[in-house]
């Protein structure tokens, strides 16, 4: 019972950060870049506060550190930059498809055994993806879509690593800073004016800190408890999360592209996670 309380409060948090994003960039509130910028170094700080009063040191030179800080910083700018062109759902959702094909594609490169099952979903789970991108009056931004495959990339190489951390928040404090010095340098070499507001910063802390920090640390911490299959499968949910929550905050639309290419997705992710 614990444990899929955890696990929903991580779903939740994970679809709150996307609508934080495309709210904190919506009005001109502040750019995509600052906007990642504020969240992970935020996000740093909590992390870094949280190990420190629990007696430890944050573990900042471990060999796991440099995938970790990788992935997360491309999850990162992807995500914030794909919002300036896509709705909350639709962004989840080409997000944790993307994720699910990324954790197959590794996998299938390892040489670890694939049950047909996982090809069959994974290749539903594509048809998916490329039928919500078909051109047409409610096909989302291609550069959008493709900014939020890095950050679908990002994201699975980074789930893939936190199942062999056993020090949950330890390992996510130190991919958050060095994640935030990486991103530090992308926020001095990309050109144009950097915006930002009052409100836009009280959303990206929130999305730093609360969603994504203390999130993120959660994930890390359920991840070795979950079999692969149900970790999958949980965050099928996100995109349904994330367009209710753009829905409410955003008033955004629900479209028949978007149910079509949802059930294609996750009905390919569900089946290639069945048990055969």
């Amino acid at each position: 019972m614990k444990l899929a309380l955890l696990v929903t409060l991580t779903m939740i948090a994970f679809a709150a950060n996307s609508v934080l994003n495309k709210v904190g960039l919506s009005d001109d509130l502040m750019d995509p870049t600052s906007f990642a910028l504020i969240r992970l170094s935020s996000g740093a700080a909590a992390l870094i506060a949280m190990v420190i009063l629990s007696g430890r040191a944050v573990p900042l030179f471990r060999k796991a550190r440099l995938t970790g800080a990788v992935s997360l910083a491309a999850y990162m700018i992807g995500f914030s930059l794909a919002y300036q062109t896509l709705d909350a759902g639709g962004g989840a959702l080409i997000l944790f498809g993307g994720v699910q094909v990324t954790i197959f594609a590794i996998l299938v490169f390892k040489g670890d055994a694939i049950p047909r099952a996982r090809y069959q979903g994974a290749g539903v789970a594509l048809l998916g993806l490329a039928y919500l991108l078909l051109p047409g009056t409610n096909a989302p931004s291609f550069v959008g879509a493709m900014l939020m495959a890095v950050a679908a990339v990002g994201w699975g190489v980074y789930t893939l690593a936190g199942r062999s951390e056993a020090d949950a928040l330890g390992a996510t404090a130190g991919n958050f800073v060095w994640a935030t010095l990486g991103m530090v340098v992308c926020f001095l070499l990309v050109p144009g004016a950097h915006v930002v507001t009052q409100m836009g910063v009280v959303y990206a802390v929130i999305s730093g800190v609360v969603t994504s920090a203390m999130g993120y640390a959660l994930w890390y911490r359920v991840l070795p408890q979950l079999d692969a299959s149900v970790a999958g499968i949980a965050q099928l949910t996100v995109p349904v999360i994330a367009l209710a929550g753009g829905m409410a905050f955003l008033g955004e639309a629900l479209t028949w592209s978007f149910v079509i290419a949802s059930v294609l997705v996750l009905g390919g992710v569900a089946w290639s996670l069945k048990r055969s």
